[in-house]
């Protein structure tokens, strides 16, 4: 749910497939994400496969940018999602009301400035590594349910909900 009191925006490290970008503009969408932001090439050579098939990306604003760091919204805490020791398990993990999720590449890792200058790490426990899209799912899904289990009255899909 967007509104003024709760957002989410995403950051991306230079995402590596079409199909993952176009999954991440859905996943935005289906929980109302904000905003996306990029960094690196590879995403806006993606972006002419039409993998985003529910066209989000003309309803969500997404922007490439140098450095995640100078888009941060106004308000929104920095969280890095990467495998570090220091990292809090997502299942544990409370979210903030306006976060900032940034994401690394499939074949790679967030690089540690990025990291460090993030308020909050987590990491989500798994068997073994899950994809970009995948794991922007997890992470908005656990997001949403944790707010209705705090609020269990909301209407997260009412129209004026998704339209906030």
């Amino acid at each position: 749910m967007v509104s003024e009191l709760s957002f989410a925006s995403i950051g991306l490290v230079n995402p590596k497939s079409p199909e993952n970008v176009g999954s991440v503009l859905r996943a935005a969408g289906c929980y109302g994400a904000s905003s996306i932001f990029y960094t690196g090439e590879r995403y806006y050579r993606a972006s002419r496969y039409v993998t985003d098939t529910k066209k989000m990306h003309t309803r969500i604003p997404t922007l490439g940018v140098d450095d995640l760091r100078d888009v941060l919204p106004e308000g929104a805490t920095p969280v890095a999602i990467e495998l570090v020791r220091s990292a809090k398990p997502l299942p544990a993990f409370e979210h903030p009301k306006k976060a900032f999720y940034i994401f690394g590449p499939e074949d790679g890792s967030i690089d540690k400035r990025l990291v460090n200058w993030c308020q909050e790490v987590v990491y989500i426990p798994t068997q073994g590594c899950m994809n970009l899209a995948a794991t922007v799912n997890v992470v908005l899904y656990d997001r949403l349910c944790k707010q209705a289990i705090a609020n269990p009255y909301a209407d997260f899909w009412s129209e004026e909900a998704l339209l906030s």
